[in-house]
């Protein structure tokens, strides 16, 4: 392992160190921190800005930016009311969204520990972590891998879990990425792979309608622009007919999605915050100045049995496959 690829990158408040690891391959460099599995920094040759939102200090993955680029679970997105039913037992879950809903697996989801390194070369780093019995409410223990993989111009990411009990496992990559430097997405077009979607209550908890996008706002079939339409839904991906998306900016710069995963979770980011101060290292970061593409589970599908069953039972692997390609139009 070369040293000029690992270096310290700050201290977790229980002195636990977190490590930087740079890998690239061809055009495409990245930087991982272990702290959360985490995607700090991409980059493509004959582009001038970071293709994900990071920052260059570990104190903002510790509060606002606790999902910037992690690897979110032990289930991504959300579950209603923090609890659901398996094989006739009711399971409760920590509420840390508003005490009412478990998000990306509760306040010490994967997002925010500490990971182990386990193996790392010039273009990949794998990263693991196991959770034990119990963990925020799931049931069994948990193993969990995480690696990232450069090609010439696509990052490669790969999840695997095996848990001790059946468990609904659901895993997603949360980076927010800008194909621009401008800080808005609006004029990026976008196109999903997707007949249908998942409505939503106020509370962002699927209604267990499986809607056509057909005459509604959230239809992606054609590629069209964002527009100031705000979007944080899971669209129902039709499998085995090539990208589950594309986005492409006005430069003509163009990220795809391909994935295993059978939703994808678009988020236009329009709540997160801008930073308090500037940062030279770091993309425009504010309202809408990215886009979350999060290949998952569909959200509270432990709640729906109408949904694609996330559980996983014990000694079975869950896997997530996703590689986001990036090309110039």
């Amino acid at each position: 392992m070369a040293r000029d690829r690992v270096t310290a990158f700050g201290t977790l408040p229980d002195g636990t160190q977190v490590m930087q690891f740079e890998i690239g391959r061809g055009a495409l460099r990245a930087s991982l921190l272990s702290h959360g599995a985490r995607l700090r920094d991409l980059r493509l040759d004959g582009v001038s800005h970071p293709l994900v939102l990071g920052a260059s200090s570990l104190a903002p993955y510790l509060g606002a930016m606790a999902y910037f680029g992690a690897t979110v679970g032990r289930y991504a997105n959300r579950i209603g009311g923090g609890r659901f039913t398996l094989d006739g037992h009711e399971v409760t879950l920590d509420r840390n969204e508003a005490g009412r809903t478990c998000l990306h697996g509760g306040r010490d989801g994967t997002a925010t520990l500490p990971w182990d390194l386990v193996d790392h070369g010039a273009d990949h780093a794998t990263f693991a972590l196991e959770l034990p019995d119990g963990h925020m409410g799931f049931p069994g223990e948990l193993a969990i891998t995480t690696t990232y993989r450069c090609q010439d111009s696509g990052l490669e990411i790969v999840t695997e879990a095996t848990p001790s009990a059946p468990c609904p496992l659901s895993f997603a990559h949360h980076s927010y990425f800008a194909l621009s430097d401008e800080g808005n997405i609006d004029q990026c077009r976008l196109q999903i792979a997707a007949e249908r979607y998942l409505p939503v209550t106020a509370e962002q908890i699927p209604t267990g309608e499986i809607a056509s996008v057909a005459d509604t706002p959230f239809d992606f079939r054609r590629p069209r622009s964002l527009g100031p339409q705000t979007i944080d839904h899971n669209f129902c991906l039709a499998r085995g007919t090539g990208p589950a998306a594309r986005l492409t900016a006005p430069s003509g710069l163009q990220l795809e999605v391909e994935t295993d995963a059978p939703g994808l979770q678009v988020y236009t980011a329009d709540h997160i915050a801008a930073p308090a101060g500037p940062d030279p290292d770091r993309a425009a970061c504010g309202p809408r100045a990215a886009i979350a593409l999060e290949t998952q589970e569909w959200p509270d599908a432990p709640n729906h049995p109408t949904f694609p069953n996330p559980v996983i039972r014990a000694g079975q692997i869950y896997r997530n496959r996703t590689t986001y390609r990036f090309r110039h139009s």
